[in-house]
């Protein structure tokens, strides 16, 4: 799923998405998050739906 995919099944633009994710940067980057990747793994989609309370 891409970044752009998420943010709007969020509702929001992808820099609010973004902005919201500013806090698990550590946690994204290890799980192989890159800071200029486009698509986001399996594993990221999950963990950002649980931490933002996404419903995707």
């Amino acid at each position: 799923m891409s970044k752009s995919e998420l943010a709007a099944k969020a509702g929001v633009s992808r820099n609010t998405l973004m902005n919201w994710c500013k806090p698990y940067q550590k946690e994204l980057e290890a799980m192989g998050l890159g800071p200029n990747a486009k698509v986001l793994p399996p594993n990221v989609v999950q963990f950002l739906a649980n931490k933002l309370c996404l419903d995707v």
